[in-house]
Order: C-alpha cells, then sequence, then structure tokens
C-alpha cells in the first residue's frame, strides 16, 4: 500500500516567537502564505520481515537519522513498536532545504498524515506529533498550524494545532512571487541577539494587521518587519527595492531564509519576471494553497 501526502510550502511574512516548555504551547503569533508547490510524502508499509525498520529518502536519496532528525522522531512515534516489516518514507521537496519554504514542517507533518492514515490515528494526533518534533528539534515554531491553516493565514495565538488559533485573510487573484536565493539558520537567528528586535516589531506588525487585515496590509507590515530588524538589509535588499518599481505590493524577506516573496498581481507577472531574468536571479511564480493537507492512497 502506497499512501501519499501534501503539505503546502509555508512563508512566513513577520512572527513573534513563543517559547514554552511544553512543546504544544510553544509556537508563534504571524502571519504568512502558503504555496501550491510544497512537500509530497509517500509512505510504503511492508510486512513480512522479522524486524521493525525505517527508512527515510529525501528526494530519492536515501537520508540516515542524523541527517532527518525530526521525520525519523515522528516516524519511531507514530509506527507501531510490535509493527515487523519495512516503512519506506519518500519526501520530495518543491524548495531547497533551508530557504524559508517550512520543509522541515511539512516533511514532519506530511510523514505524520502517511503514517497516520496508515496505521489509524486521528489529524490532530498527527499534527501535534508534527508539531512536538518541530519545536524539540528547533526545526521551526508557527509553520506546522500555518499549513494546516492553509491560504493567506495570521496566527492570533500562539502554540501546536488544538492550542495555536490560526484565522485567514480574505483575498483575490493575487499570485506568490518566490525568489530564492539561500539558506538561513533558524536556529541560529532564534538563538541570536536579534530576537529581541523581532519580538518588539512582530508584536507591532500583528495588532496593525488585526487592525487592518487585508493581504496589502500584510505586505507593507512585513517590509517593515524585516527592514526594522535588520534582517533584510545589503544586496537582498537592494533586490526588494528593484523588484518594488514593478509590483504594486512590496517585497518581503522570507522568513527564514535568504530571498525574497511578493504578492503579484497576474498582469504584472510578466514584468517581475522579465527583471528577475535580466538580473540572472532565480525566480518561481505560484498560487496561493486554499486547502488543507492532502493524505490519501496513491493511485497514480
Amino acid at each position: 500500500m502506497l499512501i501519499r501526502a501534501f503539505v503546502p510550502a509555508h512563508i512566513t511574512a513577520f512572527f513573534v516567537p513563543r517559547f514554552h516548555d511544553d512543546p504544544l504551547k510553544a509556537g508563534s503569533l504571524g502571519a504568512g502564505v502558503n504555496l501550491s508547490k510544497g512537500t509530497n510524502v509517500f509512505v510504503s508499509v511492508e510486512t513480512g520481515t522479522l524486524e521493525r525498520h525505517i527508512h527515510v529518502a529525501f528526494n530519492g536519496e536515501p537520508v540516515k537519522k542524523d541527517e532527518a532528525v525530526i521525520s525519523y522522531s515522528v516516524a519511531e512515534e507514530l509506527v507501531p513498536m510490535d509493527f515487523t516489516g519495512e516503512v519506506e518514507i519518500w519526501q520530495y521537496l518543491d524548495f531547497p532545504n533551508g530557504y524559508g519554504f517550512g520543509n522541515s514542517a511539512g516533511g514532519a507533518l506530511g510523514t505524520a498524515l502517511a503514517l497516520s492514515y496508515s496505521f489509524g490515528g486521528t489529524w490532530l494526533r498527527a499534527a501535534q506529533t508534527a508539531h512536538r518534533h518541530e519545536v524539540l528539534n528547533k526545526g521551526g515554531l508557527g509553520d506546522v498550524v500555518a499549513q494546516l491553516a492553509g491560504g493567506i493565514e495570521v496566527r492570533v495565538k500562539a502554540g501546536g494545532p488544538g492550542i495555536g488559533l490560526v484565522d485567514n485573510l480574505f483575498f483575490e487573484d493575487y499570485k506568490v512571487l518566490v525568489v530564492p536565493l539561500g539558506r538561513l539558520s533558524t536556529k541560529e537567528v532564534l538563538d541570536g541577539d536579534v530576537i529581541n528586535a523581532i519580538e518588539a516589531e512582530g508584536s507591532k506588525a500583528l495588532e496593525k494587521l488585526l487592525a487592518e487585515p487585508k493581504p496589502e496590509r500584510m505586505m507593507i507590515l512585513a517590509r517593515e518587519f524585516a527592514e526594522r530588524t535588520g534582517l533584510l538589509d545589503g544586496e537582498l535588499l537592494e533586490l526588494a527595492r528593484e523588484l518594488d518599481k514593478v509590483i504594486s505590493n512590496p517585497s518581503s524577506m522570507i522568513m527564514l531564509g535568504r530571498g525574497l516573496f511578493a504578492l503579484i498581481k497576474p498582469e504584472e507577472v510578466e514584468k517581475a519576471r522579465n527583471i528577475l531574468t535580466d538580473l540572472e536571479v532565480p525566480f518561481d511564480v505560484v498560487d496561493v494553497f486554499t486547502g488543507k493537507p492532502e493524505v490519501g492512497r496513491w493511485v497514480g
């Protein structure tokens, strides 16, 4: 039996980390957008061996436990201890790891959903398992609940699934332009001195967005957050200013990755494509993913 789960990639526009000894009460406030590309997880379960074996692969390449700690941790919890057989978990990522697209959470949640579908469980338990291992291993704080919500989301109460509260903004006719340029360690940022600025500026941005809950306002606040925290600077800031010349909403930094994103109208796609092609930087244009993650038997 082959099970497939799809979890949308998620970009955080701005955030406020909320730490807690109980990982289910840890999370983040903030806002972001879910993408029509993301992480596809395929799970194969075969019985007939004398022992319980779990294997994980990224984009077709097997990875060791220390290279996929979160996904292996999720699997070890959700595959019954008395199961004897082979469990293979294949994760295919549309965006590179470490670039701010929520791959860690996507892999964890996709793995949890596919295994729960295979062995029995619920959406809530699967999502809580993914969130808990994300937090414990410092993969992220708010991506799992955001990916469950879909659309353009606003995290108004911190915490994992069943505890945190996520709302959605209404929108129409927007696509998401992404410019992925490099890695940025979530762990290093959250452990660094910039955390105080992130907490202060993120709180202000959330308050202002809730007072005027529109996607256009979110992008303005995201850009202010990125610059005022000092995370968006140098060549990346210069690139954002060039991009802003051809789109109506300001671009901003992917949190947390070395890259940019923007909500653009269909008629702005060609202008954005032309300027980024001339500047010779990688980019993609995707839709906003408005549903919830998907899971079921794979028949393709």
